[in-house]
């Protein structure tokens, strides 16, 4: 049997025994791994945030079996709560009355358009209005008319409303009635009630303003959620 020699010996061990690696594969190793998990908690964070978005505007995450094909009554909410430095409002939103109005105001409201707006004017016996403070014009006009001895149904008070005036991206104006109004029809586009605090729209109505109907105390919405359910 021949020998081996043992120069022939020593290279079979060099190519049988392990591969060394190096200290560069090393640090590129744990660089992707880094990365890898920097991506992770990324949309992680971005998932979460997404969820309390949702929840904040009582958005639903799952498909409701009602309003499988018709999407717009999935998107839609159907309430929305003024949270005032007074108190919780509650309204109820005419979705099918005046669709454009309604997807106007939950805009806005999705964008916190109402957020720290304040009611700039505060009419006894007729309305109290939040929005662009130069704009009076309905409430003005209200307030130099009597009222008859009937009024419809469509002019009580505690309506949500809008101005009939064309609408920019600057803001959205709003009037919520304290007392039936006789051209209520005329001025504004009702686009839903207040089902639940009635007495906190009383008691903004009760603060004491100056001659232009401007409260002396800030009043103002801190926020706005949207429910489907109440």
């Amino acid at each position: 049997m021949a020998r081996i020699k043992p120069q022939a010996l020593l290279l079979q061990s060099k190519k049988k025994g392990p591969t060394r690696i190096s200290l560069s594969t090393i640090v590129t190793c744990n660089l992707i791994v880094v990365l890898i998990v920097l991506c992770l908690v990324a949309t992680y964070r971005q998932w979460s945030q997404r969820s309390r978005n949702q929840l904040d505007y009582g958005l639903p995450n799952l498909v409701d079996v009602d309003t499988v094909g018709d999407p717009k009554k999935f998107d839609l909410p159907s309430f929305a709560i003024l949270n005032t430095s007074k108190g919780l409002i509650t309204v109820e939103l005419y979705k099918e009355g005046y669709p454009e109005i309604v997807d106007k105001f939950l805009d806005s409201c999705q964008r916190e358009h109402f957020k720290g707006m304040l009611f700039h004017r505060v009419i006894k016996n007729y309305v109290i209005q939040a929005g662009d403070f130069q704009r009076l014009g309905a409430a003005e006009d209200w307030t130099m008319k009597g009222k008859p001895d009937s009024i419809s149904p469509k002019h009580e008070a505690f309506m949500l409303g809008t101005s009939k005036t064309k609408h920019d991206d600057k803001g959205f104006e709003l009037f919520i009635t304290t007392a039936p109004i006789p051209d209520l029809s005329d001025k504004l586009i009702v686009f839903g009630r207040v089902i639940k605090g009635e007495d906190v729209v009383q008691e903004i109505e009760e603060v004491d303003t100056d001659e232009h109907y401007r409260p002396k105390s800030p009043i103002g919405i801190i926020n706005v959620t949207l429910k489907r359910e109440v």
